[in-house]
């Protein structure tokens, strides 16, 4: 595959992610080894073309020859495009071009919340925008695929949990959204959207672990307790990681607290 030389990505050094694809994109020869560097290393005389809170929100790649610079998706199909040159109608499609662009934004702008920074962050002069629309979005999309897989991994439990309509996982998942809403806004409502949002990451990351285990069941029968034991498993490391997360935050155990009750009053209720 071909390199695009002479270029230089920016990137968030505060985000995990961030840092973690442009180094695939170096390691993979797509850049070269210079070909990358966190925008809060980046001198601010050196490209005065640079916008630099664009930059902060959707990932820069800067021509060092010509001191052009793209943003955000198209930062990365010209990166892609240079090494496997096939894609390129494809990238020019401007149909294709705007759903990248909206699912790039939607990971962009709720990238802090997917993978969390680290304790030292938030120190640099420019942080990324908050856009409601997409945190909305993001806490509704997370909120039905959670929902969906649950309501489909319940039914392997049946025995020791008494059936239920469908939506059941989805009133249960959108209960708890609105309970810790009140939580967080007793605790600390400047972090309202930025709580919620790892919350739901938490509950994702939480519905995907048990995606195997209810592909397992397609192929083999096993009993009922084999399925709870593992969903007990997933929501201790999902317990874990909202201590985790709430250390980040910086909003004690309040939250983590209340987020076990809520699940023990719902199972309570489901029992009864």
């Amino acid at each position: 595959m071909k390199t695009l030389k002479k270029h230089l990505i920016l990137f968030d050094a505060e985000c995990p992610m961030c840092s973690m694809y442009t180094q695939a994109f170096v390691s993979a020869g797509l850049l070269e080894k210079e070909g990358r560097t966190a925008y809060q290393d980046f001198p601010e005389n050196v490209c005065p073309q640079l916008d630099r809170q664009r930059a902060v929100n959707e990932i820069a790649l800067l021509n060092q020859e010509t001191g052009e610079v793209t943003y955000g998706v198209q930062s990365l199909f010209k990166v892609i495009a240079v090494a496997i040159p096939l894609l390129r109608p494809l990238f020019n499609f401007k149909p294709f071009l705007w759903l990248m662009a909206k699912v790039y934004a939607f990971i962009s702008y709720n990238r802090r919340v997917i993978i969390p920074a680290n304790e030292q962050a938030n120190s640099f002069a420019y942080q990324p925008a908050f856009k409601l629309g997409y945190r909305l979005s993001y806490l509704i999309f997370t909120w039905l695929i959670t929902s969906f897989i649950l309501s489909h991994y319940t039914g392997l439990m049946s025995g020791l949990l008494p059936a239920a309509p469908f939506y059941r996982e989805y009133l249960v998942y959108g209960g708890q959204i609105l309970f810790q809403s009140l939580i967080i806004c007793t605790v600390d409502k400047d972090k309202y959207w930025n709580y919620l949002g790892n919350m739901m990451t938490i509950s994702f990351a939480g519905a995907l672990l048990l995606l195997p285990v209810l592909t397992l069941s397609h192929w083999m029968s096993l009993p009922a307790i084999f399925y709870a034991g593992w969903f007990l498993v997933v929501a201790g490391l999902m317990f874990l990681e909202h201590i985790r997360r709430s250390r980040l935050l910086k909003i004690g155990w309040t939250l983590s607290i209340s987020w076990v009750i809520y699940r023990m009053l719902i199972l309570l209720i489901i029992l009864l």
